[in-house]
């Protein structure tokens, strides 16, 4: 068999699997509890914090482990735009993930208005669409990093600066790049 779908899933390394059985084994406690194995693991969980918020550029504290990519991208999207009530739009791309399509769709049902980049023959987003659509009402936008489908790399670090000037907040899945390019 040949598996070209490693960016989505990729058979576990045998080493992980093997490092993994054995945390599973020794240390099932619950992270939040006061006995020694809670401690533990609340001690393993802080150590791999630092390593990611570390990779990240981030402060320990801003770094929130989540189920899945689908779930992080739902409780960040969905998290701000609660958050701000007083706006009502949302700017995403039309090639992002489901996970943030499926919120997008979600959110007009909800009545806020979604507005979609378009992108290029590359699939690159069109930033002055970008710029243009950006209002007062604008709440957040999600542009992925990586695109899980095409390896097209975003504009993300310009995207922010865009997003900086109108004060609007950014939010970007890099499941397909964290780890393996710069992010």
């Amino acid at each position: 068999m040949i598996y070209m779908d490693n960016n989505a899933t990729t058979p576990l390394d045998p080493k992980v699997c093997e490092k993994m059985s054995q945390f599973l084994k020794e240390y099932f406690g619950n992270p939040s509890s006061l006995y020694p194995i809670g401690r533990k693991v609340k001690e393993i969980i802080t150590e791999a914090r630092e390593i990611i918020a570390k990779a990240l550029g981030a402060k320990r504290t801003e770094i929130i482990f989540t189920g899945s990519g689908t779930e992080a991208d739902n409780f960040s999207i969905r998290g701000v735009l609660d958050a701000c009530p007083e706006k009502n739009e949302f700017i995403t791309s039309a090639i992002e993930h489901p996970a943030v399509i499926e919120t997008a769709i979600y959110l007009e049902k909800k009545g806020l208005k979604v507005i979609y980049v378009p992108v290029d023959q590359y699939g690159i987003i069109d930033l002055d669409f970008l710029k243009d659509s950006i209002t007062p009402q604008t709440a957040l936008i999600s542009i992925m990093h990586a695109n899980n489908e095409l390896g097209t790399i975003q504009p993300v670090e310009t995207v922010v600066k865009i997003a900086k000037e109108k004060k609007v907040l950014v939010h970007t899945d890099a499941v397909q790049s964290f780890g393996k390019i710069n992010v």
